[in-house]
């Protein structure tokens, strides 16, 4: 998948959230180039986090886009959150561990689900899950997409 095809996706995402205007919000310019936009790791070495469209960094209200970079081996840690989250693989593959039986104290046993370039997934609000980059070669890339930011994890 090419970078145009990128950019108009996440234009398309960012114009449904911005109200019809030829402003921009809180002074972010409505369409900006992803190369030009901040990364940052987290502290955590072979990630790579760019918020192309957040709720404290650019005051949006209704959705957060972010484009992740995971090294070969890298992941998440087992997490849920107060939101839903779709992901759309751009490149690379892994694994989706997803624990839909979980409650509060105990994560419960995941399902593994492979994901791969080109495919799409989504974790339901309170889920217990982890997102890991298990191929030993290839960088694992993906757009997320979040509900009602900011995240609580």
């Amino acid at each position: 998948m090419d970078y145009l095809w990128i950019s108009f996706l996440i234009a398309l995402l960012i114009s449904a959230t911005v109200e019809a205007s030829h402003c921009a919000a809180n002074e972010v310019p409505i369409v900006r180039n992803i190369s030009e936009i901040g990364q940052d790791s987290y502290g955590r070495h072979g990630l790579s986090h760019i918020t192309i469209a957040g709720s404290v960094m650019h005051g949006f209200k209704e959705v957060e886009v972010w484009l992740q970079t995971f090294a070969p081996g890298v992941g998440t840690p087992i997490h849920r959150h107060s939101c839903e989250e779709i992901f759309v693989v751009l490149k690379g593959s892994g694994t989706l561990y997803l624990a839909s039986n979980s409650h509060k104290n105990y994560p419960g046993s995941p399902q593994e689900f492979p994901i791969f370039a080109n495919s799409t997934f989504h974790v339901p609000v309170n889920d217990a899950h982890q997102v890991r980059n298990t191929d030993e070669q290839e960088d694992l890339q993906f757009l997320v997409i979040i509900s009602r930011p900011p995240v609580k994890v």
